[in-house]
């Protein structure tokens, strides 16, 4: 059976690839972001979410401040290469840094209209991301 090498992964000319959070137990999409090479390895070493973070230009531990950490349950490789999907336990029931259980939580609907499909706030951001 063929090994996984994490050298044929072709990052794009920032050197990162697509990563998605999908939830194990519903299918629900959770939330959509970025790794380079060491974030994978990282995840596949843990079996816990790691990202790269494009706004802080640093490694980011999903929850290392919310302690909503995404538990890995299988990990798969999109056919170019380019993209991961992980099957997640999302600890605290939220993924999103705004509160909501899932990143996608506004649906455009037909006439442009935003509509807010996420029901209640799991948790504040307000209090959860203090600024040191």
């Amino acid at each position: 059976m063929e090994k996984f090498d994490i050298n044929k992964v072709k990052l794009d000319e920032k050197g990162l690839l697509a990563a998605i959070a999908q939830d194990a137990a519903t299918g629900d999409i959770l939330m959509v972001a970025w790794m380079n090479k060491e974030a994978l390895e990282k995840t596949l070493a843990t079996r816990k979410a790691h990202y790269w973070s494009r706004s802080r230009n640093k490694p980011w531990f999903k929850g290392e401040e919310s302690g909503n950490v995404q538990e890995v349950k299988s990990i798969y490789i999109d056919c170019d290469n380019d993209a991961v999907l992980m099957k997640v336990n999302q600890i605290g029931g939220a993924a999103c840094h705004t509160g909501y259980k899932s990143c996608f939580f506004t649906e455009i609907e037909k006439d442009g209209t935003l509509k807010n499909i996420g029901g209640e706030k799991i948790f504040d951001p307000e209090k959860v991301y203090k600024k040191k």
